[in-house]
């Protein structure tokens, strides 16, 4: 163990409650950009996931996430490829 302690996003310093902070602000962020309407409990939970998601993509491509404003940005990127493949499966239009 590196002695540091993961958070719910799996970077260092980003616990549970912060993970539910990021993810309501990044899924909120995410709906605005993809012209969504989906309620605060699917951002909720759509900013989690897009964490996951994004802090998955960053560290493919050797990116450093840390910090609060990283991973809003990491979470909002992945919310939104979330929300862009989920409606692209469903068939619905994305403009």
């Amino acid at each position: 163990m590196d002695g540091h302690v993961y958070g719910a996003l799996g970077q260092p310093g980003v616990g549970f409650l912060m993970a539910i902070v990021i993810g309501a602000l990044a899924g909120w962020l995410a709906e605005k950009f993809t012209s969504s309407n989906m309620g605060l409990l699917a951002n909720i939970v759509l900013g989690v996931i897009g964490g996951l998601v994004g802090n998955f993509l960053a560290a493919q491509f050797h990116i450093p996430i840390f910090g609060f404003w990283r991973n809003l940005i990491s979470a909002t990127i992945g919310a939104i490829i979330i929300i862009t493949l989920v409606r692209a499966i469903r068939g619905e239009r994305t403009y």
